[in-house]
């Protein structure tokens, strides 16, 4: 093979890494964009229900659907969300609230909103396995919040609360338009009245009929 013949392949290929490698940088460009416009968004909605965006996270169980009435706030600026059996009606509370928990102050925080209940805890991983007034709870520390599942002890087995704890995350652009309300309140449709004419300066027509 001569050197022209070794040459022609490498020259050939040089238009298609260019391709590539532009097609590349298109694509991360874009994901950075869809990013950026995500968290926009999330910090829209999250601020117009006087929610911190960093503490909005959703999750997911088998058999459980959101309860879109439940989505609010939590003390200053948390924020909670409720998930329910379609079969047994059985709740799913997720609870973001800036603090932290240790083994020293775990047992010194009720679990659910039942405070002066007696409050057990468990290391498991990452998280703590917490029980107390009828309930039970996952708690896992992130970095300056916790975020919190919880459920009725006889309600919801441990393995799906434990499933549902770790399933937490952060929304995505689908998640957030399915978990937070439209940051732009819709517009009112006019109320028509019957008593304005479709002529003339639009008083109120006060005419009275025959025997009225």
């Amino acid at each position: 093979m001569n050197r022209h013949a070794r040459v022609l392949p490498v020259l050939l290929l040089a238009p298609l890494l260019l391709t590539a490698c532009g097609s590349e940088k298109a694509s991360e460009k874009a994901a950075e964009k869809a990013a950026a416009t995500d968290a926009g968004e999330l910090e829209a909605r999250a601020q117009a229900m006087g929610v911190a965006p960093e503490l909005v996270y959703v999750t997911e169980a088998p058999g459980f659907t959101l309860a879109q009435q439940s989505v609010g706030v939590l003390g200053d600026d948390g924020f909670s969300a409720t998930w329910v059996d379609g079969d047994t009606n059985a709740l799913l509370r997720l609870a973001v609230d800036r603090g932290t928990i240790t083994a020293d102050t775990c047992p010194e925080q009720p679990v659910g909103d039942m405070s002066g209940e007696h409050t057990t805890c468990e290391r498991d991983g990452d998280s703590w396995y917490r029980t107390g007034a009828g309930r039970h709870e996952y708690a896992l520390p992130e970095k300056g919040h916790v975020v919190r599942v919880s459920a009725e002890a006889d309600a919801v087995p441990r393995d799906v609360l434990r499933a549902a704890a770790l399933a937490a995350h952060r929304p995505d652009a689908a998640e957030i338009d399915r978990l937070l309300p439209s940051a732009d309140p819709a517009a009112a449709s006019p109320v028509e009245r019957g008593d304005l004419p479709r002529y003339g300066d639009g008083a109120p027509d006060n005419h009275v009929d025959v025997g009225g």
